[in-house]
């Protein structure tokens, strides 16, 4: 759902003159939304809730785990912003173009990268994590300017 619905919204809004095309664009965005990612998201955020209360020897694994938990709640603050998008659009009230729903589609990429190499490398390597900001900033601003 991360990486779909965004995709989603681009022929939401690059398409918004055929009716049709769009009326079946929502329906797949509202069941992607609340059938598959919402249910996801719980049960993703509700297991990693039980990991912690039955392991919080966790917590002193180092930094990397509260690393790891911050950009996870990104992750949750960017599943809710698609909530958000998702309503504005189905209302006809977003403005944003289908740019910036390819570069807002990177997102969920970086911070995904982010958190596999803090458990990866059980450190927070700052300089990798700048690096791929900068990275994936790049590549959104080449988007955005095409």
């Amino acid at each position: 759902m991360l990486f779909y619905l965004p995709r989603l919204f681009v022929y939401h809004v690059e398409h918004s003159e055929k009716a049709q095309f769009v009326e079946v664009v929502q329906i797949q965005e509202y069941k992607l939304y609340h059938y598959i990612g919402h249910p996801a998201l719980w049960a993703t955020v509700l297991s990693g809730a039980m990991m912690l209360i039955l392991n919080p020897a966790i917590f002193q694994s180092g930094i990397w785990m509260h690393a790891k938990i911050t950009v996870a709640l990104l992750l949750v603050v960017y599943s809710y912003s698609l909530e958000y998008y998702r309503k504005q659009l189905a209302n006809g009230a977003c403005k944003k173009s289908g740019k910036f729903f390819r570069a807002y589609n990177e997102v969920p990429t970086l911070l995904a990268i982010l958190i596999v190499t803090f458990v990866i490398l059980k450190s927070t390597p700052i300089i990798f994590s700048l690096a791929m900001i900068g990275l994936f900033g790049f590549i959104s601003y080449m988007i955005m300017r095409k």
